[in-house]
């Protein structure tokens, strides 16, 4: 298999996955960028994948689905479209299609109904974890998004971080004010910056480079519990599993005020 993208919007990805000239399409914000790679690559798309709602994910359905009628669109109920062919229920774990074979995961937290899709080793995961950050929480809460980013770490090491937005620089640019010293964060940041100074993509990364210079992967790491920034929220009466929710919780809300 193959992985392309589109760019979308100012910082979007359209991920195009293919196996013999038939492919997927996830979370075409627009169309027009898709109709032409698509014609230009000789691709036929067998399914759309959507992970939640926001219009940036869903904007491109209708005109794809004019091009394509025959195309499945699969999408979490939340995605009000009368081009969604099967709606994804929290009973439904797999969807399979022509040479694919996707397990669903259910990751509240950006939205109520924000969907994964895992086929080894691509992870599309919407805008609920990025290289080097998390997504914001909008509809859900606090907790459900660290459950989810749990879920994400607990894939295998060499998953491809296949996420929807070109956030790396900036999310690390925060990661670096909480731990200026670290050399992961400060090599991968210098090395994101070059790339994206000539237009290259920083994603996919893998999980095992996130779990080195993703804030939120590092919740237990005892630099990240020491940093100066954190400090009023270490309590030695939480118990371990609960205090990596809380310092969580509060580096998310900081990372929604920088």
């Amino acid at each position: 298999m193959k992985l392309f993208f589109v760019r979308s919007f100012i910082d979007n990805y359209i991920w195009i996955l293919e196996h013999h000239k038939v492919c997927v399409i996830v979370d075409p914000g627009q169309s027009e960028k898709v109709l032409n790679f698509l014609e230009k690559k000789g691709f036929f798309p067998t399914a759309i994948l959507i992970t939640h709602h926001h219009y940036d994910h869903t904007g491109g359905i209708l005109n794809i689905k004019r091009k394509y009628p025959r195309v499945d669109v699969f999408a979490p109920k939340e995605v009000l479209s009368k081009e969604v062919t099967f709606f994804i229920t929290e009973k439904i774990n797999r969807v399979e299609f022509s040479f694919f074979s996707f397990k669903v995961f259910h990751a509240p937290g950006h939205t109520k109904g924000h969907l994964l899709y895992y086929q080894k080793p691509y992870l599309f995961c919407g805008d609920t974890f990025f290289s080097g950050g998390c997504g914001k929480i909008f509809e859900g809460t606090s907790y459900q998004m660290y459950q989810s980013i749990l879920l994400i770490e607990s894939l295998p090491s060499d998953t491809l971080i296949c996420c929807a937005h070109e956030y790396t620089v900036k999310n690390l640019s925060f990661a670096s004010t909480l731990l200026p010293k670290d050399k992961y964060i400060n090599q991968y940041l210098d090395i994101s910056r070059k790339k994206t100074s000539i237009l290259l993509p920083t994603v996919p990364s893998t999980l095992s480079i996130e779990k080195k210079i993703n804030i939120f992967l590092r919740c237990d790491d005892e630099i990240v519990k020491n940093s100066p920034k954190i400090y009023d929220i270490k309590d030695k009466k939480y118990e371990t599993k609960k205090e990596k929710y809380k310092i969580f919780s509060r580096i998310r809300k900081m990372r929604d005020l920088f």
